[in-house]
């Protein structure tokens, strides 16, 4: 009895410190974006965005929560009803419905009246839980020339059609999403050769054929800084000024004797300048350790699923959140070009802030089934 007991609670055990790691980040996210609105640091923030922010952080907790309890296994064969829906989605933003968001250059998003939103976020849930099934179950197989070029079609769709919308930085998360998804699965050393063959190759393509010319010169500015006379570097330029001008500490919350350096999408994409400015460099070494370890928690969790399919779902959100982290904060240091990556679950935005929960709903989903037994970064179950 004391064994089945045992049994039983352990199987019912939830990822506390991911969890609380992610509701951390969040609830900077909405002190920030107060700050911003109460300090006026840039023009068209309100009250409202945080209020946003704040509704969104708390419908994830829930979503997150609820699809803790979940079996991941189940969702993952509903397939045929998830993925139709996000493409669908997706589909529309080609339509009068579709819309390019202020500061952007894609029309990525749907103005649906009473809410917008931005289906790629919903694609990549469905893409992670999608590819997880078809790789769970080619697993075997995967490495033999027919299966590999199934498993390649099924991530070049979504990645084609979220590139036609011109949303490159997505589609580079999706990239990155399959990698790390296909690595974990056991992809032969053959393939891991010729890959990077075919992205020189597809970088020749997309550079000579596909990318227009504002994207290429963000691009080009990294390696020529300065030399543009059309001033890309600007959002940039400023977005390491504020960096700077927190210095250690940073200026505090509600600073009103030194000004707040005003960077164009800072509670956006370039949120990251405004935390150094707020937190200094103490602040921002803070926020990239918190984010570290949400994504070690999530590679630990994909140790001790109970399967194959949940250790495919935990690296597609693996891939996705480092992906991002590593994209938002090279933009922000001008590292990297500007291509309209958020910051998970500190940049501004309710579907990306709701998308972030659910893939972590599916990572503690995998971790509250599993039957396995893990002392790296959790108590010893003796």
């Amino acid at each position: 009895m004391k064994s089945a007991f045992r049994k039983i609670s352990v199987h019912r055990k939830s990822d506390g410190g991911l969890t609380l790691a992610v509701i951390v980040c969040s609830a900077i996210s909405v002190l920030m974006i107060y700050s911003i609105s109460c300090n006026k640091v840039i023009d068209g923030v309100s009250m409202n965005d945080y209020r946003t922010q704040l509704v969104s952080a708390i419908i994830g907790v829930c979503i997150s929560i609820v699809l803790s309890f979940i079996d991941y296994r189940k969702l993952a064969k509903l397939w045929y009803i998830y993925v139709p829906v996000a493409m669908g989605l997706v589909l529309l933003t080609f339509t009068s419905l579709g819309y390019r968001r202020a500061g952007a250059d894609d029309q990525a998003w749907l103005q649906l009246g009473f809410i917008n939103l931005q289906p790629s976020e919903i694609l990549k849930l469905s893409f992670i839980l999608s590819f997880s099934y078809h790789l769970s179950r080619d697993e075997e197989n995967m490495n033999e020339l027919p299966h590999m070029l199934l498993l390649c079609l099924h991530a070049l769709v979504p990645i084609g059609i979220i590139g036609i919308q011109g949303d490159y930085g997505t589609a580079i998360i999706f990239g990155c999403i399959f990698a790390s998804m296909m690595i974990s699965a056991g992809i032969s050393w053959k393939y891991l050769v010729t890959a990077p063959i075919l992205l020189a190759l597809a970088v020749v393509f997309l550079w000579n054929f596909v990318l227009g010319t504002v994207h290429k010169k963000r691009i080009l500015i990294l390696f020529h800084p300065g030399t543009d006379p059309e001033n890309l570097e600007y959002q940039q330029d400023l977005g390491i000024s504020a960096l700077r001008s927190g210095g250690i500490f940073g200026k505090g919350l509600f600073n009103k004797t030194e000004p707040y350096i005003s960077v164009p999408e800072m509670h956006n994409d370039f949120m990251f300048s405004y935390i150094g400015q707020v937190f200094g460099f103490v602040g921002t070494l803070g926020v990239i350790i918190l984010l570290i370890y949400i994504c070690l928690k999530i590679l630990a969790d994909s140790t001790v699923t109970k399967d194959s399919m949940g250790k495919f779902i935990c690296m597609g959100v693996f891939g996705m959140i480092l992906s991002h982290c590593i994209m938002n904060i090279g933009m922000v240091l001008k590292v990297m070009p500007v291509i309209g990556v958020p910051l998970p679950f500190l940049s501004a935005g309710g579907t990306a802030m709701v998308s972030m929960y659910t893939a972590i709903g599916l990572v503690l989903s995998t971790y509250r089934h599993n039957q396995k037994k893990y002392n790296m970064f959790y108590d010893d179950d003796e």
